[in-house]
């Protein structure tokens, strides 16, 4: 069979709930036959449509296993691969293990995309949506980040780093504030065009601030000792990828970790905890924090970025910042919805962080 190309596809959803092409059924198969189990069923669980990527759960003779189709460049997917071995092998963490091929390799190249199988762990449940639900994401994150220092990828694999990108990244978020205004000044009849116009000076003015502390924080000189001396970011972390088994939390997913300052992963974990709330919790974020402390150390030069970065827009950028791709889809009643429950929250933020912001004054790491 030619190994055509994958690609990304439109989603079927009138047919199917999870929709592949054939073709791409077609490679798994062929996938498949690398491996030295049989498999009795297979059954699509979730796809990544619009970049080209699957999974699957597998019953097979040696017991449940998944399935994945990695949507990324392959020398970008043999570092999230060398990291899972890495956890598992090295520093037995609960993270799945990768079953390898008949040959040994942890992977098949199949499609222009690498294709892996590993345990499917069971069984596992999300921990509870409230304060306890977090304190245990919060540590198993911890864990997660201490037990991923001193990976190194393998040698053909490409490095994936954030550690030395924070200031690009603000300043990215700055200069999308100006895109996000122009393009509402486009389409000033659209429902959240008016919405946007009234909050994103205020929220470019946040962006801007939080730059200005970042480069007067200590943060070239803690990135200084390098990628495999902070270890990983999961950058997907959630209610989702960190679930409970019998014997404890695993972490999931790992297919887009990155080296980056830990407390990254935190921080998204901290924000979208408070957007679910519609408010800023301090009892919650000093819990959470200490939870993760407790698993992984946090010093307070690291606790003063985590504080930075807390202070950036992030919830409006990360919900408004689609809408470069798409305006007239995007600028709808929804939107100005969910714009005015953005500023709503963003109002309790300022006063959680003000009560918070010396909680780590003088802590020294033991």
């Amino acid at each position: 069979m030619e190994d055509q190309i994958i690609e990304p596809w439109e989603d079927d959803e009138l047919t199917y709930e999870f929709y592949v092409p054939e073709y791409i059924e077609n490679l798994a198969t062929e996938v498949l036959k690398s491996y030295d189990f049989s498999v009795k069923s297979i059954q699509i669980i979730t796809t990544k449509p619009d970049k080209g990527g699957a999974i699957w759960k597998l019953d097979t003779s040696t017991g449940p296993k998944s399935l994945k189709l990695l949507h990324r460049r392959p020398t970008r997917s043999m570092f999230s691969l060398g990291a899972q071995e890495y956890f598992v092998v090295t520093q037995n963490a609960r993270v799945p293990a990768i079953i390898p091929t008949s040959d040994g390799s942890n992977y098949v190249e199949s499609g222009g995309k690498l294709w892996f199988v590993a345990e499917w762990i069971e069984p596992l449940e999300p921990v509870t949506k409230d304060l306890e639900g977090a304190k245990l994401l919060c540590y198993a994150l911890g864990e997660f980040h201490r037990l991923s220092k001193g990976y190194v990828p393998p040698h053909q694999a490409e490095t994936a780093s954030r550690l030395y990108k924070w200031p690009k990244y603000y300043q990215k978020i700055i200069n999308k504030m100006d895109w996000f205004r122009n393009i509402a000044n486009v389409y000033p009849e659209m429902e959240a065009s008016p919405h946007i116009l009234n909050v994103v000076d205020e929220f470019e003015e946040q962006a801007k601030r939080s730059l200005e502390r970042l480069n007067q924080s200590n943060y070239l000189s803690l990135v200084e000792p390098g990628n495999a001396y902070w270890g990983l970011v999961h950058q997907d972390y959630g209610w989702s990828n960190g679930q409970m088994g019998e014997n404890g939390m695993w972490v999931i997913d790992l297919d887009g970790v990155a080296y980056d300052l830990p407390i990254r992963d935190l921080r998204k974990l901290i924000t979208g905890t408070m957007a679910d709330l519609f408010r800023w919790d301090v009892t919650w974020i000093r819990e959470m924090i200490k939870a993760y402390h407790e698993a992984n150390p946090i010093s307070a030069d690291l606790y003063d970025i985590l504080m930075i970065d807390l202070s950036l827009p992030n919830e409006f950028y990360k919900n408004i910042k689609e809408m470069v791709y798409d305006p007239e889809l995007f600028l709808t009643y929804e939107t100005a919805q969910l714009i005015q429950d953005i500023v709503e929250t963003d109002k309790t933020k300022w006063p959680a962080l003000d009560e918070i912001q010396n909680d780590w004054k003088g802590v020294e790491l033991t």
